[in-house]
């Protein structure tokens, strides 16, 4: 076995990996839900990673958890697939998200035996379906755009994939990323599976081109931003002068930051009819679901709507 440095916790620790986790609004939000929960003993503690860091932060964020006992499990944010392929032999389990995916953004313990999952796929569902309701590409004839290629996107194709009902399947959808190595894991993952969607895959990292390409979407459209532009980092795949399909929603994934692709939709709420929402339903059901994971409890729709009105008084 590698040699880990391990801090032995005196106190139930429930990890975030991320980037600027202390500028997450969980921050303020996990202890109040601990208290709901029944579970006030368990603390929150954020481990920052630099963005495609090194293998050995990822296996020594992987050990910290897998060895220390009172360490119980982590949510995994931005690092979702470059936490799996680094730290992979480290795991005992992986569910068939994880397999699929190559991802994964759970982290839990389970009779001596350390397991990843992959919650994206059904947190993705989960908000989609809060946002578009049943057969709302039936009803609209709408295409998806989706910026960026990483754990969210890649949960998002494979929701719609899933979806038996064709009014609730896209006829087309698209995704853009500034690098090629993920748009061909993306593509891998899609040819393993059968589906009706078209998927386009375009490596572009111009704003200007992305406006072509959004101007090209029917009515009805969504536009994803996936990238974590306006949040991790700055700016929005979009310029100012980018326009919307009419009677589109776009839809915001990162729920705090500068959120720039979101101002530029809002801005065109009116003018065009575009239904505007950010991450923050995702937010929601992306760590309610990694906590019932890790905790090994239910959160039913009951308790969830509890844990959203008590997120909603740290909303500023």
């Amino acid at each position: 076995m590698e040699e880990y440095d391990i801090v032995t916790k005196e106190v139930p620790t429930f990890y975030f990996i991320g980037v600027t986790t202390n500028k997450s609004s969980i921050m303020n939000v996990f202890p109040l839900w601990m208290k709901e929960l029944g579970r006030p003993e368990v603390i929150i503690e954020g481990m920052d990673l630099k963005i495609h860091d090194k293998p050995e932060a990822y296996k020594a964020a992987v050990a910290q958890i897998k060895y220390d006992p009172l360490s119980l499990g982590a949510l995994v944010t931005t690092h979702k697939i470059d936490l799996y392929e680094a730290a992979k032999p480290m795991f005992e389990y992986f569910d068939p998200y994880s397999q699929i995916t190559g991802e994964l953004s759970s982290i839990s313990k389970l009779d001596g035996r350390l397991e990843g999952h992959a919650k994206d796929p059904i947190t993705a569902g989960l908000s989609m379906d809060h946002i578009v309701g049943e057969n709302y590409f039936g009803r609209t004839g709408g295409h998806v755009l989706c910026f960026g290629a990483g754990g969210s996107a890649v949960s998002t194709v494979l929701h719609l994939i899933n979806k038996e009902a064709k009014g609730d399947r896209p006829d087309r959808f698209i995704v853009v990323n500034r690098s090629q190595p993920r748009l061909d894991r993306l593509e891998e993952m899609v040819d393993t599976l059968d589906t009706d969607i078209e998927l386009e895959y375009i490596r572009n990292q111009d704003p200007n081109f992305n406006d072509e390409i959004m101007a090209n979407l029917p009515e009805g459209s969504i536009v994803i931003n996936a990238t974590g532009m306006g949040k991790d980092i700055p700016g929005s795949p979009i310029s100012d002068q980018g326009l919307f399909p009419k009677n589109s929603i776009a839809w915001e994934f990162n729920y705090r930051g500068e959120l720039d692709f979101m101002h530029q939709a809002l801005r065109q709420a009116e003018s065009r009819n575009v239904f505007v929402e950010d991450g923050w339903v995702y937010f929601l059901h992306g760590w309610t679901q990694v906590i019932a994971q890790v905790l090994q409890i239910d959160i039913d729709d009951e308790l969830f709507a509890r844990l959203d009105e008590v997120a909603a008084t740290t909303r500023q």
